[in-house]
C-alpha cells in the first residue's frame, strides 16, 4: 500500500490493478455515470449517450457490378 497501486499479471501479461480502498471510492465517485444510473434518473440525458448527427462517418461499400 505504501508503494501505490500494484500490478497483478497473468502469465506476464497486465490483468488488474491493486488499489487502496479509499483511493477505489474516489475514482468510483469521479467516474462517468453508469449506463444503469443514467436509465434509471428521472430526466433524459441522451446528450450522453447518443453522438450528435453528422460527427459519425459512413462506410462506402463497393459495388459489385
Amino acid at each position: 500500500m505504501s508503494e501505490g497501486p500494484q500490478v497483478v499479471t497473468r502469465r506476464g501479461i497486465e490483468t488488474a490493478v491493486l488499489v487502496p480502498i479509499d483511493e477505489w471510492r474516489r475514482l468510483q465517485v469521479a467516474a462517468r455515470p453508469s449506463l444503469k444510473q443514467v436509465l434509471l434518473t428521472d430526466s433524459a440525458r441522451t446528450d450522453q449517450l447518443v453522438p450528435a448527427r453528422g460527427k459519425a462517418r459512413r462506410r462506402h461499400t463497393a459495388r459489385l457490378e
